[in-house]
């Protein structure tokens, strides 16, 4: 007979992270809007999928899996994208003043070059929004 303290498969363990879930115990239903509010949560710069997934009591696996899936994408705020950028020699209308232009579809915006991303961005965004 051996010793039981001699046992590995008896010998404490480290202490481990354990959840307790309580409640009903059965699968909970999220809303589309509830599961594209969190998705969106995940998307933010900065933002940490696993963070998120224990705020709210899921997986990052269902996160990922939610933001795969197609049926969230008009609910969700679309992500920024590049878009190709081309570089052209042209007259600044005033001297001096360098200008970006962007064209989306059919509308095009002239910037001086002295603005400030965030103007620069909320007009961009005040595009998207308006179509």
């Amino acid at each position: 007979m051996t010793d039981r303290g001699d046992d590995p498969r008896t010998k404490g363990a480290p202490a481990r992270r354990v959840e307790i879930f309580t409640g009903a115990g059965r699968r909970r239903r999220w809303s589309a809007e509830d599961k594209a509010r969190i998705v969106a949560e995940s998307l933010a710069p900065g933002a940490s999928v696993s963070a998120i997934a224990r705020l709210h009591g899921l997986t990052p696996a269902q996160i990922f899996r939610w933001r795969r899936s197609g049926s969230l994408a008009s609910l969700v705020p679309a992500a920024m994208s590049f878009a190709p950028v081309v570089m052209e020699e042209r007259a600044s209308p005033a001297p001096g003043e360098s200008m970006i232009e962007i064209e989306l579809k059919d509308v095009r915006l002239r910037i001086p070059r002295s603005t400030r991303a965030s103007t620069i961005v909320a007009l961009l965004k005040a595009l998207r929004v308006g179509r």
